[in-house]
């Protein structure tokens, strides 16, 4: 994979992707300037014996403490050991990955205090994909990601573990196989690492880019389902959206008259005396187009955020102030985060009542839950109820984590965001949506069989022949579990994002 030169502050969110699939990266030369003059700040302060929180003060509510010169390194150290609190599972790999580039690419906007050298630590444990083992567990999302960013630090001083291409190991003993040194922190350099919002934003991130390829693949599972049910293309005419003026709507809507250009099956009952179809099959427009409109907002959202300076305090090195404020605070982070929650919600509850839809033969007009010989054979009759177990786990996830705040450090930290819970859940919810869709996709493309030989479009034979690649026609029951895990797969790699791909950024 092409490695990455990244610009902090100019990161676009097509190289945010690349990171998370986990593109090696260096950091651009030309911010080193910048870095140094902030450490430059830093010492001179400490040498003044000017009192600057965090770098020669106690933390939160120790804030009012100073700290003598020769323990300022001690702090720091103190700071990772004491902070290293998280529980839960360990995130995943490429996450990580994500994590350790954010960190590295805030820290070298020149604001942060710490030198170049901590910044290439971050690349290299990269580099040599030494990733640090960081419990899922224990951020509130304020102060910065403390708890995940701490067990992030702790390797970097030799402390913890981490995994070295899938196997895990004490951190000393990874470093020490790389040629590394454990890291000796110098002033405020501990809490530069600490504070930010790295953990949550890849999180949120990792959910936003599970949230495209499931965007792209409920589109096209939505397409076929009006094919299969033998639906109308009138809701997407062009003219119908114009008046409303949404842009994610009228972008959907021509995605669909894209998608069904030229469809025999169409032709075939243009004029069959059914006047409207059921809100899941002509409302697709309205509600794919909101959620895309609220994807396109956190993507831009997240990807401000992915550039952030967001620990404190800032070093202002041009004016040699340190400025205490709040960049810590993941709100914006939260409220994406909110976002992609609705949306994957939205996405699965409309695709589930396509599936109800296609299985009822009173409505689709196909056989009664899509299998020759109903009755002996139950055909997709399970499949739609997990369909519908997973789309109510998926509106309980849902529920907006941003509006619960609980204050900690002695009331210090009186308000939070709760990103990063906020941002962890959706990696459950695009998993829940992928099945739903993926149970779709096999209901849809079972309902084409029942029109052959009618053809559909182009577009939309080469879904079904993509399906039917994987998985095939389904005329008696069979062990169903493997089909839909097939289906689910090919929604989670984003096989079907090359039919949609104009109307994703």
């Amino acid at each position: 994979m092409t490695a990455l030169l990244l610009t902090p502050g100019e990161i676009p969110l097509s190289d945010l992707r690349r990171l998370h699939a986990g593109a090696p990266f260096s950091i651009s030369e030309a911010a080193r300037p910048g870095v140094d003059a902030s450490v430059k700040t830093v010492a001179d302060i400490v040498a003044a014996g000017q009192p600057a929180y965090g770098i020669n003060t106690g933390f939160g509510k120790l804030a009012q403490a100073g700290i003598a010169a020769h323990d300022l390194s001690a702090l720091q150290r103190n700071l990772v050991l004491s902070h290293s609190v998280g529980t839960g599972p360990l995130l995943d790999d490429d996450c990580v990955r994500l994590i350790l580039a954010l960190k590295a690419a805030s820290l070298a906007r020149g604001h942060s205090g710490v030198r170049w050298l901590v910044i290439e630590r971050l690349v290299e444990l990269h580099r040599h994909d030494i990733l640090p083992c960081i419990p899922a567990q224990g951020s509130v999302g304020a102060s910065g990601d403390l708890a995940p960013l701490a067990h992030m630090s702790a390797a970097m001083l030799g402390i913890g573990d981490v995994r070295v291409q899938g196997v895990q190991m004490p951190a000393i003993e990874a470093l020490k196989q790389a040629g590394l040194q454990p890291l000796q922190l110098g002033p405020k350099e501990g809490l530069a690492l600490l504070n930010g919002t790295q953990v949550s934003c890849a999180l949120a991130l990792r959910g936003l880019f599970a949230a495209e390829r499931a965007f792209a693949s409920a589109l096209v599972s939505g397409a076929l389902s009006v094919e299969a049910a033998k639906g109308s293309d009138t809701p997407f005419d062009e003219r119908i959206h114009a008046l409303r003026g949404q842009p994610g709507q009228k972008d959907v809507a021509a995605l669909f008259r894209k998608l069904m250009a030229g469809s025999r099956i169409r032709e075939s009952h243009r004029d069959c005396p059914r006047v409207q179809d059921p809100y899941s099959l002509r409302c697709q427009p309205q509600v794919m187009g909101a959620a895309l409109d609220l994807l396109r907002h956190a993507a831009d959202t997240l990807c401000t955020e992915a550039n952030a300076v967001s620990d404190n305090p800032l070093i202002f090195a041009d004016t040699g102030e340190v400025l205490s404020g709040g960049n810590f605070h993941a709100e914006p982070v939260a409220f994406a985060a909110d976002m992609i929650a609705m949306a994957l919600a939205e996405i699965g509850a409309l695709s589930e009542r396509r599936i109800a839809l296609l299985v009822d033969a009173n409505m689709s007009g196909l056989p009664a839950f899509l299998v020759s010989r109903p009755g002996l054979n139950s055909g997709f009759m399970i499949a739609q109820v997990t369909a519908a177990a997973l789309v109510a786990e998926n509106k309980h996830l849902a529920h907006p984590a941003s509006i619960d705040s609980l204050p900690t450090s002695a009331n210090q930290e009186d308000h939070v965001s709760m990103a990063t819970h906020a941002a962890r859940r959706l990696g459950d919810m695009a998993e829940n949506l992928a099945a739903i869709l993926g149970i779709e996709l096999l209901a849809a493309a079972q309902g084409i069989e029942f029109h052959r030989p009618l053809q559909s479009s182009n577009a939309l034979e080469a879904v079904h022949a993509a399906i039917r690649a994987k998985v095939g026609p389904y005329f008696e029951d069979r062990f169903f579990a493997p089909d839909i895990e097939a289906a689910k797969t090919m929604v989670r790699q984003g096989l079907f994002r090359q039919w949609v791909e104009d109307i994703l950024q």
